[in-house]
């Protein structure tokens, strides 16, 4: 084999290890060019040659070399190509690096999502001292005194005029529960003074034949929702804690839910209040009876009826007479 021929094919072998070199980012020894007979007479002049052709450490930083026309492009050709690649190949290969490529094709949103917070827990968790608090209560007075000027929900933050904590008998066999002060009872400070709370005197007073002032009327919520909205359950959860220690010190006998928020509150139910009405249910041991809303009623005078009938139930339960006309 000639000289030029054995060049020929190193220059073939080192443009082969260069792009290896390139993808893979690992430095390989080159063969080695044979060196070039001693020149004879006749011999045909051949072109000097480099002491080594290795390729250097850093692809980027390889000196220009003197080589024959041939092996000065092959070099130049895979250093224009190899420094794209070669970061990228040693980034992915190498183990070092791991961890950042780990980093980069995790979603943006996974660090984000962790780090969301969550629903907010109900007042009691919150206030693990409040409860003890109000565990040691034996009276009303006791529980209005630790509910103070409230300010544990956005209620108090929007428009109240007055806490509206509630009215009636400190030992009254009945206490109706309803959801939240309107308008009115935001105004003067004590539940059902409204429309609604006329119709709910007429069937206390007319109904029950018991006086109103002997009954105990109290609401879910101490605050009202702003355009009397229903009431959230974050405002719920910061309120029941003083409803529960409420129904504690009175004791009554029997609880009556006005509508279905009341009604869901205590029961720790979703059914509707259309189901629900007219059937006994149960809150902490005392015994619960389900009905219809005042403002309902107002709006469904037809339903004054299932009220009624309501009604009469739980007089039989506490043994009193039945008056001889239902609620007007």
């Amino acid at each position: 084999m000639s000289t030029e021929e054995q060049l020929r094919r190193v220059v073939r072998q080192i443009r082969t290890e260069l792009e290896w070199a390139a993808r893979t980012g690992i430095v390989v020894e080159s063969p080695k060019v044979p060196e070039a007979p001693a020149r004879t007479e006749g011999a045909p002049s051949q072109p000097p040659t480099p002491a080594s052709l290795n390729p250097p450490a850093r692809p980027p930083q390889v000196p220009p070399t003197p080589e024959p026309p041939t092996s000065a492009v092959v070099p130049q050709a895979n250093l224009q190509s190899a420094p794209a690649v070669v970061p990228q190949a040693n980034l992915q290969s190498a183990p070092a690096v791991a961890p950042q490529a780990n980093l980069q094709s995790a979603p943006a949103v996974a660090p984000q999502a962790t780090l969301q917070p969550g629903p907010t827990p109900p007042a009691p968790a919150r206030l693990p001292v409040l409860a003890e608090q109000l565990a040691a209560c034996t009276t009303l007075e006791g529980v209005r005194e630790v509910l103070g000027d409230c300010t544990r929900c956005k209620l108090a933050k929007q428009g109240r005029q007055q806490i509206v904590y509630g009215v009636g008998a400190a030992n009254a066999e009945i206490m109706f529960i309803g959801e939240g002060p309107g308008a009115e009872e935001d105004r003067r400070g004590e539940p059902f003074v409204g429309a609604a709370g006329e119709l709910l005197t007429s069937i206390i007073e007319n109904g029950m034949g018991i006086r109103r002032g002997e009954v105990y009327i109290a609401n879910v919520v101490k605050c009202r929702p702003p355009q009397n909205r229903d009431p959230e359950p974050d405002e719920v959860a910061a309120c029941e804690p003083f409803l529960a220690a409420q129904i504690r010190a009175i004791k009554p006998k029997v609880l009556i839910t006005l509508g279905k928020h009341a009604a869901h509150t205590l029961l720790g139910v979703q059914t509707p209040i259309t189901r629900m009405r007219g059937k006994w249910g149960e809150y902490q041991g005392t015994p619960l009876m389900p009905t219809f809303h005042p403002a309902y009623l107002l709006r469904n005078p037809a339903e004054k009826r299932a009220v009624w009938e309501d009604v009469k139930e739980v007089l039989r339960f506490l043994g009193r007479p039945l008056p001889g006309r239902g609620a007007k």
